[in-house]
């Protein structure tokens, strides 16, 4: 079974030969291995480009176990390709198991790490360099820093709606109850039944996720990290904050964990991009808050399975969905705020916040999007519409549903469409 991701792709062929390392990250199991080795291989053998001109090293696998030391990669590489005029394309997988090694020529000085190899590396002309990574602090926030601008970072999720939908076919609906329950890892389409899709992604956390954080970032209460995981996989879609989860823990009887470490073991599940935050913004004062913040899964099959496969609100999974297909499409995603004024029970005059789900941006491009799983009365399409007409402006507003099939807008140029059609249709926005 081929599954395309023709928008990777697409990326990869446009940054080919630009004198530039490409970087591949996301989250384990994604798809990124399979993105250069099958597809992008693919391409370049049609392409014309032989078989000995690619070379893969597979960092994760013991038969490359050597080139983890970056020193003996970057000698073997240039070994293969300096004395040839031919192109060669260098694949190296999970970059991440790189060690760092003392300088030879100075002990003290500083370590040799992946960054100088690739560094080296990117300046053979007749050489260009893929690399994947799965950590996003040793990839992603470094990168600008440690290439200097010499980099393309290409950023691949678990299979969107549309990608998965283009693999299975058949009913649509049917396939998004799938896609809503066992998520979109792409080895997914290949087990067999229910029990081993719920066996994978329930070994994935224990066996790949947790140990790889726990082992790397050497975390002294992996108790306390896979609570945190817990929490957060309960909480999609809600307002939280470090405080608050500290005090949750206190109130099952967790020993005293400090706010610091719980900020740090929540940044090392982002850096595993297992989870990402979307900030509130204030839309009319145009600054962020602190927090409270939304936390958001990567993959909603691997939160259900963290959570035993229940807590299955359809709410929250749906607008999880959509801030992935958001950022999928490349766009930042904030959590909008603006402001009314009512009357409280002492019938004082207060400012009360009211939240749009997602402000996305792309460059001075604006769109608000509000997600309703349901506005079957009067009521409900009030509370839906309100935070809308208090923004009064002229960027575009939609309202993702579920109890609807066909598109239509409201007297207001309020676009209202049903949450299928919305995953499936790329162009809409």
């Amino acid at each position: 079974m081929e599954i395309k991701r023709d928008s990777y792709l697409q990326q990869l062929i446009s940054y080919r030969f630009d004198g530039m390392v490409k970087v591949i990250t996301g989250i384990r199991r994604c798809g990124k291995s399979y993105l250069l080795k099958n597809l992008y291989k693919n391409y370049l053998l049609q392409n014309g480009i032989k078989e000995e001109q690619i070379i893969i090293i597979e960092l994760d696998l013991a038969k490359d176990i050597q080139f983890r030391n970056p020193l003996l990669l970057s000698s073997y590489v240039r070994e293969k390709v300096e004395k040839s005029k031919d192109e060669f394309y260098l694949f190296v997988d999970e970059i991440q198991m790189s060690d760092e090694v003392k300088n030879p020529y100075n002990e003290e000085g500083k370590k040799i790490t992946f960054y100088d190899a690739l560094n080296d590396l990117r300046s053979i002309s007749n050489l260009d360099v893929y690399v994947t990574g799965s950590n996003s602090k040793m990839l992603s926030s470094d990168i600008l820093t440690e290439f200097r601008g010499r980099s393309d970072e290409i950023r691949v999720h678990p299979l969107s709606f549309y990608e998965y939908y283009s693999t299975v076919g058949g009913d649509k609906n049917e396939a998004f109850d799938e896609y809503a329950f066992y998520g979109g890892l792409p080895l997914i389409l290949s087990r067999p039944n229910d029990k081993a899709k719920m066996t994978y992604l329930k070994s994935l956390f224990q066996e790949v996720y947790i140990k790889d954080i726990v082992e790397r970032k050497k975390v002294e209460r992996p108790d306390v990290l896979e609570q945190i995981l817990d929490l957060l996989c309960s909480s999609i879609g809600s307002l939280t904050n470090p405080v608050k989860i500290a005090d949750t823990l206190k109130s099952k009887q967790v020993a005293k964990v400090s706010t610091n470490t719980i900020r740090s073991y929540i940044g090392y599940l982002e850096d595993a991009f297992l989870f990402s935050e979307s900030k509130r913004y204030n839309v009319k004062g145009k600054s962020y808050f602190d927090s409270p913040n939304k936390y958001y899964s990567e993959d909603l099959g691997l939160r259900n399975a963290r959570i035993g496969f229940r807590q299955q609100e359809m709410t929250h999974i749906m607008e999880n969905i959509i801030y992935n297909e958001l950022i999928n499409r490349q766009f930042s995603v904030d959590v909008g705020v603006v402001y009314v004024r009512e009357l409280n029970q002492n019938g004082n005059s207060v400012r009360s916040p009211r939240e749009i789900d997602f402000v996305v941006t792309s460059g001075s491009k604006r769109i608000y999007i509000q997600s309703a799983y349901a506005m079957l009365t009067e009521e409900k399409t009030e509370s839906e519409l309100r935070p809308f007409s208090l923004i009064k402006d002229s960027f575009p507003k939609i309202v993702v549903r579920k109890d609807i099939s066909k598109r239509w807008y409201d007297d207001n140029g309020i676009l209202n469409i049903g949450l299928i059609d919305f995953l499936l249709d790329k162009d809409l926005i």
